[in-house]
């Protein structure tokens, strides 16, 4: 097969579809049928990849146009509307997509005729979501960092050092959601000596959670309630919850962010999921930042771009197997012989087919059978 990888066109996005390790092992005389790799010309210049690196690895160079004459294109982000005139009818494109909460995107990606495949709402056996998990892991890990710089005088913060110092009580840190990104955000927040609390719905992932930290961190039921006293209390609020393929929940009201501590900061891993504080916008790694009712947002759409080499690797680390998959069995035969990388289909024949996208964007579900 013929796999294209373009170059990221979202601002500041250097991450890149595949890396010249994974071109290697897809166009090695290992592969089955010897794949075809075609690789935009600086796709990977920005995190240290050169064109040279690619061709050694055994990929072609070419300009955009041959990139997306490819059968299967493989991507990071989103395509923009650019890209997605770029799109045609029989093509598959796998890379994250977050259609709930960018419906042009999705009208564009139907118009095309594109099969779309979204890392982020593939499934494991064993649950979970395999392909969000790493970008879950870095976003989680710097939502402390960037949390910790807003609330620095300097970018409009309350001026309070997150692990304050002998003396002077550490900064409260307050966490919606337990999942992925949410433990990870909990670690790092943990490890700074700031005062962490975490709340989630699930009893048993407060149980795993409370272990885990083993009361270095509080944890608490994600009621109405509690999710108010934390918020009106906390230095720096992180929003982590997710739905898979949803929108997120709006957990956090305009009315609550006004009533919180003057120059607190937030920080919305879901925003690409549309945001769980009812105050978030998308913003980009140019201007990262806004202050609304008095506190600090930090929204960016592509957190871990602003960690590219690390991102990317990492995530080629866990969709690999997938890329082969399709490369060798098409994405019928690939989602035959795995009933949970099926789930990753939201897009096909101009139709939405993952349930969770088709009702956040009000639209019939027309899902498709593979045969195991």
């Amino acid at each position: 097969m013929r796999i294209g990888v373009p170059k990221e066109i979202k601002v500041h996005e250097y991450r890149v579809g595949l890396t010249p390790a994974s071109v290697a092992e897809l166009t090695s005389a290992q592969s089955k049928q010897g794949h075809e790799v075609v690789v935009e010309s600086g796709a990977g210049v920005g995190i240290g990849f050169d064109d040279v690196q690619y061709i050694d690895a055994g990929a072609t160079i070419g300009d955009v146009e041959e990139v997306f004459s490819a059968e299967l294109i493989v991507k990071v982000k989103e395509p923009q509307l650019e890209e997605c005139e770029r799109l045609r009818n029989g093509q598959v494109l796998f890379t994250y997509l977050h259609l709930a909460a960018d419906r042009p995107q999705a009208e564009a990606l139907m118009g095309s005729g594109v099969t779309a495949i979204a890392y982020e709402t593939v499934t494991a056996a064993e649950g979970g979501l395999p392909l969000l998990t790493p970008m879950s892991e870095v976003a989680g890990r710097m939502s402390v960092q960037v949390g910790a710089y807003a609330l620095q005088k300097a970018s409009g913060g309350r001026g309070t050092l997150l692990g304050g110092v002998p003396g002077v009580a550490p900064g409260k840190v307050v966490i919606l959601g337990g999942g992925i990104a949410g433990t990870n955000a909990a670690t790092m927040a943990v490890g700074m000596q700031a005062d962490v609390t975490i709340l989630d719905k699930s009893v048993a992932r407060m149980t795993w959670l409370s272990n885990h930290f083993q009361g270095r961190a509080k944890v608490l039921m994600a009621s109405a309630q509690n999710v108010r006293e934390q918020v009106l209390r906390a230095d720096l609020v992180i929003g982590a919850v997710l739905i898979p393929g949803a929108s997120a929940p709006k957990l956090v009201t305009r009315e609550m962010v006004s009533a919180m501590l003057e120059g607190a900061a937030m920080v919305d891993i879901s925003i690409d999921q549309g945001g769980c504080f009812e105050t978030s916008r998308p913003t980009t790694h140019d201007e990262p930042t806004y202050i609304e009712e008095g506190v600090v947002h930090y929204c960016v759409t592509n957190m871990p771009g602003a960690v590219p080499r690390t991102s990317t690797i990492a995530l080629n680390n866990v969709t690999l197997p997938y890329v082969r998959a399709l490369a060798e069995l098409g994405w019928r035969g690939a989602f035959a012989a795995n009933r949970h990388f099926a789930q990753g289909l939201n897009v096909h024949q101009g139709k939405i087919r993952h349930g969770s996208v088709a009702d956040a964007l009000g639209v019939d579900v027309v899902p498709i059978r593979c045969a195991a």
